[in-house]
């Protein structure tokens, strides 16, 4: 029996074909589907590349708006940086081929139609507001202005017809110094004897050692560049063997930013101590240096010389009002008129009566009073610098006294010197209407002291009875100081370290170590009994109407909100 297959063969093989020719045709179609993907998708990440290109193109003209307002604010102030931003200063800094090829296809605008520009505004009702800080230096307030930054780039010789932008919202911020119970710009030692409570902010741009005698208890936030620790200071002589216990009521946090002043090396000691001091013949090359000095930020700079006394208008008119008639009596210079057992030396005290100073300044009259200056100032003179030029006979010191303090001028007063500084007697404790004591700080007037270093003398110190030696030591009578401090510390060294009531309210600053008072501290019982503290911070400072005349500031500018602006609205 034959059987032939031959049709059952070609149909099979038909089949086979079409199968065959099916899937070459979706392999076609996944072929031409992933090259067209390929293809989309190569398009897409050349568009996102180029995109972000842009977008760090438009970054880049705000941060040289930035880096160019970071610098005029660092030198001169707010005020520069607002005149620059009502110019064309600001508005035509935008990248160039001149800073590199790579600009030199871009287009930059201000995304109101001006090519070639970045937008730099003030943000309406921010000019100088006082302002609390939500930034590293949380907790702190500052005179600060909020400044809009846009620009928006395109690159002319790229693929797509793309541009994109970015703003940026700045703060150029004044932060004053005295905003801290206690700052210091070198390292911090606290190593009281009785219980200790320190009211307001605490911090040092180095490190902070505390060996207290008994309880030592901060009430606010205590900070350090450097650390904190319960040690003493390495080279203290004292070996603390039963330190007593340390108290936070707030936070206490190391490693946290300095704060310096706006000169070259503004966390210098050394270069600190220049705010203290005139400035140079010449003047100087540092127009932040020169702006923060006290002798260009007083009304009257008053110069002493062998056998002349001198007073004249400040730096505001370049000095241009030579005779400024004070009351007799106001300065008086002494040779050798008491001695500072701790310096070993007499002192060549200039006296300045407070009383007679508030007389004048609250006078208006040109004949009798500072008429003429509160034409010039447009408000009554209320700082006072202090030159020295005197001679000094061999083994004695310079020094300035503040004398008849109890009650301030109207405006306020701060008085700075390049020598140690002395306080007699209570210090603007009070004004026309009533007295302020304790922590109460209701009646007095915004003050300040800055000097090489500072000396509180009790009203019961009595001239005569040190003259050239310790003298009787006479018992000091309870003094109150209302007055934010300014000076100078000398410095622990492996052989030495650095009463009554004393009422302080204000806030302590050390800048810097003393040049001229640098007696080493030889312990209590000899030329001083540790008073009875109570010492506050004067929440006054934290208020921008009561801060004392001339207050130096820290300035930084903190950047606040960054985000992208999507495609030039007027492309």
């Amino acid at each position: 029996m034959n059987t032939t297959l031959t049709r059952t063969r070609k149909t099979e093989e038909g089949s086979s074909l079409f199968l065959v020719m099916t899937l070459i045709v979706i392999a076609f179609l996944m072929l031409a589907s992933a090259l067209s993907w390929s293809q989309n998708n190569a398009l897409t990440i050349a568009r996102n590349n180029q995109y972000w290109r842009t977008i760090a193109a438009a970054e880049a003209a705000t941060e040289k708006v930035y880096a160019r307002l970071h610098d005029d604010f660092q030198l001169n102030g707010e005020t520069t940086v607002y005149n620059n931003s009502q110019g064309t200063a600001y508005y035509t800094t935008v990248p160039t081929a001149a800073d590199s090829g790579y600009w030199s296809s871009y287009v930059f605008s201000d995304g109101q139609g001006r090519n070639n520009q970045t937008y730099v505004a003030l943000v309406p009702g921010t000019r100088t507001n006082w302002t609390v800080l939500n930034t590293q230096y949380a907790g702190l307030s500052a005179i600060a202005d909020t400044y809009q930054i846009k620009s928006y780039a395109r690159d002319s010789q790229a693929r797509f017809n793309l541009s994109a932008g970015v703003q940026q919202n700045i703060q150029p911020s004044s932060i004053p110094v005295f905003q801290d119970a206690i700052f210091y710009n070198v390292d911090l030692e606290i190593e009281p004897g009785p219980n200790m409570t320190v009211t307001g902010r605490v911090h040092s741009n180095g490190n902070i050692y505390q060996v207290p005698g008994a309880t030592l208890t901060y009430q606010s936030d205590v900070t350090s560049s450097g650390v904190i620790t319960n040690a003493d200071m390495p080279g203290d002589p004292n070996v603390s063997v039963s330190p007593g216990t340390v108290v936070y009521r707030g936070a206490h946090t190391s490693k946290t930013p300095t704060l310096t002043l706006p000169i070259a090396g503004g966390n210098d000691p050394t270069t600190a101590y220049e705010i203290i001091k005139p400035p140079p013949v010449g003047g100087d090359t540092d127009p932040a240096l020169a702006g923060e000095r006290y002798y260009n930020k007083a009304d009257i700079l008053i110069t002493v010389t062998d056998g002349l006394i001198t007073a004249k208008s400040g730096s505001l008119n370049l000095f241009a009002t030579p005779i400024v008639n004070l009351p007799a009596g106001t300065v008086t210079s002494y040779t050798n008129r008491f001695y500072n057992g701790r310096e070993l030396k007499g002192v060549n005290v200039i006296d300045i009566d407070v009383n007679k100073f508030k007389t004048w300044a609250d006078d208006s009259s040109v004949v009798t009073g500072s008429g003429n200056l509160l034409a010039l100032y447009g408000r009554e003179p209320n700082s006072i610098y202090v030159l020295d030029q005197r001679n000094l006979p061999a083994g004695t010191e310079k020094g300035v006294r503040l004398i008849n303090g109890a009650q301030l001028p109207n405006g306020g007063l701060t008085v700075a010197t390049q020598d140690p500084l002395y306080v007699k007697g209570d210090f603007n404790i009070k004004d026309s209407t009533g007295t302020s004591s304790g922590s109460d700080t209701t009646h007095t007037k915004p003050a300040s002291l800055a000097g090489d270093a500072i000396t509180v003398l009790s009203s019961a110190f009595d001239d005569t009875k040190n003259t050239s030696s310790l003298g009787n030591l006479k018992s000091a009578a309870g003094t109150t100081v209302n007055a934010a401090f300014l000076a100078g510390i000398v410095k622990t060294t492996p052989s030495s370290y650095s009463s009554k009531t004393l009422t302080y309210n204000g806030s302590m600053v050390v800048l810097f170590y003393s040049q001229i008072a640098t007696g080493l501290w030889n312990g209590t019982g000899i030329y001083y009994n540790a008073p009875l503290r109570n010492w506050t911070f004067d929440n006054n400072f934290m208020n921008p109407m009561k801060l004392p005349p001339g207050t130096p500031t820290f300035r930084f500018v903190l950047r606040s909100d960054w985000f992208t602006l999507g495609k030039d609205p007027t492309s």
